[in-house]
Protein backbone atom coordinates (compact mmCIF):
# COMPACT_ATOMS: atom_id res chain seq x y z
CA UNK A 1 0.00 0.00 0.00
CA UNK A 2 2.83 2.21 0.65
CA UNK A 3 4.22 2.05 -2.85
CA UNK A 4 0.50 3.07 -4.05
CA UNK A 5 1.03 6.54 -1.89
CA UNK A 6 4.21 6.97 -3.33
CA UNK A 7 3.26 6.74 -6.63
CA UNK A 8 0.24 9.09 -6.15
CA UNK A 9 2.16 11.85 -4.36
CA UNK A 10 0.72 10.81 -0.87
CA UNK A 11 -2.60 10.92 -2.05
CA UNK A 12 -4.92 7.73 -1.25
CA UNK A 13 -5.80 6.26 -5.14
CA UNK A 14 -8.00 2.77 -5.32
CA UNK A 15 -6.21 -0.01 -6.32
CA UNK A 16 -8.99 -0.58 -9.07
CA UNK A 17 -7.56 2.20 -10.40
CA UNK A 18 -3.81 1.50 -9.92
CA UNK A 19 -4.54 -1.69 -11.81
CA UNK A 20 -6.56 -0.21 -14.59
CA UNK A 21 -3.33 2.35 -15.48
CA UNK A 22 -1.16 -0.27 -15.55
CA UNK A 23 -3.28 -2.69 -17.91
CA UNK A 24 -3.26 0.11 -19.91
CA UNK A 25 0.05 0.75 -20.45
CA UNK A 26 0.72 -2.72 -20.97
CA UNK A 27 -1.35 -2.59 -23.62
CA UNK A 28 0.41 0.40 -25.29
CA UNK A 29 3.82 -1.20 -24.52
CA UNK A 30 2.53 -5.02 -26.03
CA UNK A 31 1.15 -3.58 -28.94
CA UNK A 32 4.58 -0.98 -29.92
CA UNK A 33 6.72 -3.74 -29.13
CA UNK A 34 4.95 -6.46 -31.01
CA UNK A 35 4.92 -4.08 -34.15
CA UNK A 36 8.08 -2.92 -34.21
CA UNK A 37 9.76 -6.65 -34.20
CA UNK A 38 11.23 -7.71 -37.73
CA UNK A 39 10.29 -10.29 -39.85
CA UNK A 40 13.37 -12.66 -39.09
CA UNK A 41 12.44 -12.27 -35.37
CA UNK A 42 8.46 -13.27 -35.69
CA UNK A 43 8.83 -16.90 -35.26
CA UNK A 44 11.07 -16.80 -32.02
CA UNK A 45 8.53 -14.49 -30.61
CA UNK A 46 5.05 -16.35 -31.43
CA UNK A 47 7.25 -19.48 -29.74
CA UNK A 48 7.59 -17.13 -26.77
CA UNK A 49 3.82 -16.06 -27.03
CA UNK A 50 2.92 -20.14 -27.28
CA UNK A 51 5.35 -20.87 -24.14
CA UNK A 52 3.11 -18.64 -21.93
CA UNK A 53 -0.26 -19.31 -23.52
CA UNK A 54 0.54 -22.54 -22.63
CA UNK A 55 1.11 -21.52 -18.90
CA UNK A 56 -2.04 -19.19 -18.87
CA UNK A 57 -4.00 -22.06 -20.01
CA UNK A 58 -3.02 -23.98 -17.09
CA UNK A 59 -4.01 -21.32 -14.59
CA UNK A 60 -7.64 -21.14 -16.59
CA UNK A 61 -8.04 -24.57 -16.03
CA UNK A 62 -7.02 -24.83 -12.42
CA UNK A 63 -9.82 -21.47 -12.34
CA UNK A 64 -12.34 -24.13 -14.14
CA UNK A 65 -11.70 -26.58 -11.76
CA UNK A 66 -12.40 -24.94 -8.57
CA UNK A 67 -15.82 -23.45 -9.95
CA UNK A 68 -17.12 -26.94 -10.55
CA UNK A 69 -15.87 -27.62 -7.23
CA UNK A 70 -18.39 -25.78 -5.13
CA UNK A 71 -16.89 -22.46 -6.14
CA UNK A 72 -18.44 -19.55 -7.99
CA UNK A 73 -19.85 -19.98 -11.32
CA UNK A 74 -18.22 -16.47 -12.18
CA UNK A 75 -14.52 -18.68 -12.05
CA UNK A 76 -15.76 -21.11 -13.75
CA UNK A 77 -17.17 -18.99 -16.86
CA UNK A 78 -13.88 -16.93 -16.81
CA UNK A 79 -11.58 -19.89 -16.59
CA UNK A 80 -13.89 -21.29 -19.49
CA UNK A 81 -13.27 -18.15 -21.75
CA UNK A 82 -9.90 -17.81 -20.60
CA UNK A 83 -9.06 -21.82 -21.92
CA UNK A 84 -10.87 -20.89 -25.17
CA UNK A 85 -8.99 -17.57 -25.77
CA UNK A 86 -5.45 -19.46 -24.79
CA UNK A 87 -6.25 -22.24 -27.22
CA UNK A 88 -7.13 -20.02 -30.28
CA UNK A 89 -3.85 -18.25 -29.75
CA UNK A 90 -1.83 -21.67 -29.40
CA UNK A 91 -3.51 -23.26 -32.35
CA UNK A 92 -3.56 -20.08 -34.34
CA UNK A 93 1.01 -19.50 -33.29
CA UNK A 94 1.42 -22.61 -34.55
CA UNK A 95 -0.37 -22.29 -37.82
CA UNK A 96 1.56 -19.31 -38.36
CA UNK A 97 4.72 -20.25 -37.62
CA UNK A 98 4.41 -22.96 -39.87
CA UNK A 99 3.59 -20.40 -42.82
CA UNK A 100 6.70 -18.63 -41.82
CA UNK A 101 9.49 -21.52 -41.65
CA UNK A 102 7.42 -22.53 -45.02
CA UNK A 103 8.19 -19.21 -46.30
CA UNK A 104 12.27 -19.94 -45.79
CA UNK A 105 12.29 -23.70 -47.52
CA UNK A 106 13.18 -23.66 -50.61
CA UNK A 107 11.14 -24.48 -53.88
CA UNK A 108 11.64 -27.54 -55.89
CA UNK A 109 12.80 -26.40 -59.23
CA UNK A 110 9.65 -26.74 -62.19
CA UNK A 111 10.26 -29.62 -64.87
CA UNK A 112 10.43 -28.16 -68.29
CA UNK A 113 8.23 -30.13 -71.15
CA UNK A 114 9.22 -30.39 -74.17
Amino acid sequence: MSAVLIMAGGAAVSPLVFQLAIFVMAIFVGYYVVWSVTPALHTPLMAVTNAISSVIIVGALVAVAAGVKGGSSVSTWAGFAAVALCAVNIFGGFLVTQRMLAMYMKKAPKEVIK
